[in-house]
């Protein structure tokens, strides 16, 4: 019996230990990330980590320190595990919010937006991220009112173009002004050999753009 209590003191010993020397860790990253010495801070919190795998606060520092060298997926995927690792609510707020503010840098506002939605359901007295909401929700809205050109009509309409014979001036004055005076310059070599008298009809000046 004396033998074993001897070795459970011992594993408790060396457990303490560890955990010492993971805070030790995440106090020397804290001050290399306070430097903005972030690579470094990041791989302190990482043996921070490894030492102490139920001190969550290495794993959450080490998605910033991730964020400040613009990893940003790889940040996001370590708030997804923090978030599903976490017990405390508000450890589980905080993860949200800081994963919306990458998504808002990503342009990802939708996304961003149900992190935010998040952070405010595990403490609705963030108002930090119910400003970050509205802002995102704006952006999401400004962004549903600009008009998004059809790709393929603006192709089709261009191939036409390319293949229509020399413009008129009424053509020259609406289409190429805006948008076909290099191409009609290429048509025109061509066409001063093929029709040299509508080609002096047609060949009038535009706009560069």
């Amino acid at each position: 019996m004396k033998k074993q209590v001897l070795v459970i003191l011992s594993l408790v010993t060396a457990v303490r230990l560890t955990a010492q020397d993971a805070q030790a860790d995440l106090r020397r990253g804290n001050e290399l990330y306070r430097q903005k010495q972030y690579p470094a801070a990041e791989a302190a919190y990482e043996d921070a980590g490894k030492k102490d795998p139920a001190n969550l606060a290495s794993k959450f520092n080490k998605a910033n320190a991730m964020h400040r060298q613009n990893k940003q997926s790889a940040a996001i995927r370590e708030l997804d595990d923090l978030s599903f690792k976490a017990t405390d609510d508000n450890l589980k707020s905080q993860t949200q919010y800081n994963k919306g503010v990458i998504l808002s840098g990503l342009g990802k506002t939708e996304e961003s937006i149900e992190s935010y939605k998040s952070a405010l359901r595990l403490d609705p007295t963030d108002n930090q991220a119910r400003e970050n909401l509205q802002k995102a929700l704006k952006e999401l809205e400004k962004k549903k009112q600009e008009p998004q050109p059809d790709k393929q009509e603006k192709q089709q309409s261009k191939q036409q173009q390319q293949q229509q014979p020399q413009p008129q001036p009424q053509m020259n004055q609406k289409e190429a002004e805006q948008r076909l005076k290099l191409l009609e310059q290429k048509e025109k070599e061509v066409q001063q050999r093929l029709q040299r008298d509508k080609s002096k009809q047609g060949s009038g000046t535009g706009k560069d753009w």
